[in-house]
C-alpha cells in the first residue's frame, strides 16, 4: 500500500510565479469589488435627487445613509462567519445576490422608507462581501505578494465609487436616479452567472472539510497553478496556525491599555470625519450651489487622489514612521477641512481641496492597518485589528448620521468646519502612541 504525500497548499502556491489563473481569480475579486464600491456609494450620488423627487430637507438623508452602514456592519460579521461555514464562492455569490438585488429594488421605491429598508438589506451584502472576497484572493497568491494583491482588491471599492459618480455626473439628468441603481444592481446580479462557471472555492476550505471530492477539487485547480506535476496519491493540507487565540482582555493587560485606548480612537474619529465627507459630499456641494450634475465629481477627485495615494503607501509603509507618517496626514486632513469652510463657490478651489481630502482624511484607511504591528505583539495583532476596525466601523454609522445635522446647522461652511473636529481628536490620539518600531516593519510587510 502506498502511503500519500503530505502537500501543503501554500507552500505549493508560494514556490510558483502568478500564472493565468490566479491572476483571473484576483480580476474576478477586483470586479466584484468594484461594484460593491459602486453600491456603497450609489445614495451619496443620488442623494441630492432623491431629496428633490421627495421633496424633503438634506437631513432626511441621514437615516438612509447610516441604515446601510448598520447593514454592512452586520453583514460583515455574519456572512464572514458563513464564508468559514459555507465556503468562500457560495458566501460571496450570495453577498452579490443580496446586494445586487436590493439596489436593483430601490429604483422603484415608491417612499425613503422602503428605500432606507433596502439600503439596510444591500449594506448586509456589501459588508459581506469585502472580508470574504479578500481571504479569496489572499489564498490564490504567493505569500510575496499577498500584501500588494488585497491593496490591488481593496482599490476596486474607490474604483467602484469613482465609476459611480463619473456616470452619476453624465448621466443623471439622462436616467434620474432610478437608473444609476438599475446599473449598480443589474450589472452584479448578471455577473452572478458568469461567476457560476470562473469563479473558484478556497482551495483553503476544500482541504479543512478532508474528504476525497475536495482533495481532487485541489488537485484539479493545483494543476494549473504549479508547474511541475503532482503526485498521484497527494493529499494536500493547510497548516493549522500557530497564532494562539487572544483575548479582548488582553489588549488592555500588560502595558497594552494606553495604545489600545489611542488606537480605538484613531480608528474611531478618522472613520467619522471619512464617512461624513463620502457620505455627505455631494448634498454639501448642491447645497453650496453647484448643480446637481456636477455635485458626484466631488466624490470622484476625493477617490482618484485615494487611489493614487493607496498604490505608492501600500510600499513605503513598512519602510517609514507610520505615526509620523499620520500626523502628516492628520494635518493635512485639517488644513483642507478648514479650507473647505472658507473656499466658498470658488469651485477650482473646492475641488482641489476635496482631492486632497482623499489623503489628508482618505490615506489614514492604509496606513491604519499598519499602525497595529507597531503597537502590539504577534499574537494579539489579529484580536487587535478586527476590535480596532470594530470600532472604525461605529465611526462610520456616526459620521454618516451626524453629517446631516452639520449642514442643517451650519450650511457647508459648518459642515467643513465640523469635520476638523474627529480629525483633531484622532491627531491627539496618534501623539499618545507608544510604538515598538524595532517590530513594525517586518510584521507590516504582510500584515494587510
Amino acid at each position: 500500500m502506498t502511503t500519500a504525500s503530505q502537500l501543503t497548499i501554500p507552500s505549493l502556491i508560494d514556490n510558483e510565479r502568478m500564472g493565468a489563473f490566479q491572476w483571473r481569480v484576483i480580476a474576478l475579486c477586483f470586479l466584484i469589488a468594484l461594484f460593491d464600491g459602486f453600491d456603497t456609494q450609489a445614495i451619496a450620488f443620488t442623494g441630492p435627487a432623491i431629496l428633490a423627487a421627495f421633496n424633503l430637507p438634506p437631513g432626511s438623508l441621514a437615516p438612509i445613509l447610516t441604515a446601510g452602514i448598520v447593514g454592512m456592519t452586520l453583514g460583515a460579521m455574519t456572512l464572514g462567519m458563513l464564508g468559514d461555514k459555507l465556503g468562500r464562492r457560495p458566501t460571496i455569490m450570495i453577498s452579490l445576490a443580496i446586494f445586487g438585488g436590493a439596489t436593483l429594488g430601490t429604483a422603484w421605491s415608491a417612499d425613503t422608507n422602503h428605500i432606507l429598508i433596502l439600503r439596510f438589506i444591500a449594506g448586509i451584502g456589501m459588508g459581506g462581501c469585502t472580508p470574504v472576497l479578500l481571504a479569496l484572493a489572499a489564498e490564490y497568491g504567493p505569500a510575496r505578494h499577498r500584501g500588494a494583491i488585497m491593496t490591488g482588491v481593496l482599490l476596486g471599492l474607490p474604483a467602484g465609487a469613482m465609476l459611480g459618480g463619473l456616470l452619476a455626473a453624465r448621466m443623471l439628468p439622462v436616467i434620474g436616479w432610478q437608473g444609476i441603481f438599475i446599473v449598480g444592481g443589474g450589472v452584479p446580479l448578471v455577473m452572478l452567472a458568469f461567476l457560476a462557471f470562473l469563479l473558484p472555492e478556497s482551495l483553503y476550505f476544500r482541504a479543512s472539510r478532508g474528504d476525497s471530492t475536495g482533495q481532487r477539487y485541489i488537485a484539479r485547480i493545483l494543476a494549473k497553478i504549479v508547474s511541475h506535476p503532482l503526485p498521484a496519491n497527494a493529499r494536500f493540507t493547510v497548516p493549522e496556525s500557530s497564532t494562539a487565540r487572544a483575548s479582548v482582555r488582553a489588549l488592555f493587560a500588560d502595558g497594552n491599555a494606553r495604545n489600545t485606548t489611542a488606537i480605538w480612537a484613531i480608528y474611531l474619529l478618522n472613520w467619522v470625519a471619512w464617512f461624513m465627507l463620502l457620505s455627505w459630499l455631494p448634498t454639501v456641494l448642491k447645497a453650496g450651489g453647484l448643480p446637481a450634475s456636477e455635485a458626484p465629481f466631488g466624490t470622484v477627485i476625493v477617490n482618484a487622489v485615494f487611489i493614487i495615494c493607496a498604490i505608492p503607501l501600500s510600499f513605503l509603509l513598512p519602510r517609514i514612521n507610520t505615526r509620523r507618517l499620520l500626523m502628516v496626514m492628520f494635518a493635512c486632513g485639517i488644513a483642507v477641512a478648514i479650507g473647505l469652510s472658507f473656499a466658498g463657490q470658488n469651485w477650482p478651489l473646492v475641488f482641489a481641496l476635496a482631492g486632497a481630502a482623499g489623503f489628508g482624511i482618505g490615506g489614514q484607511q492604509i496606513a491604519l492597518n499598519y499602525l497595529i504591528a507597531g503597537a502590539y505583539p504577534t499574537a494579539l495583532r489579529a484580536t487587535a485589528t478586527g476590535w480596532s476596525i470594530g470600532m472604525g466601523r461605529t465611526g462610520a454609522i456616526v459620521g454618516s448620521a451626524i453629517g446631516g445635522s452639520f449642514l442643517a446647522w451650519g450650511g457647508p461652511n459648518g459642515f467643513f468646519l465640523a469635520l476638523a473636529v474627529p480629525l483633531i481628536g484622532a491627531a491627539i490620539a496618534v501623539l499618545a502612541l507608544k510604538l515598538n518600531h524595532s517590530t513594525a516593519g517586518a510584521a507590516s510587510s504582510g500584515g494587510h
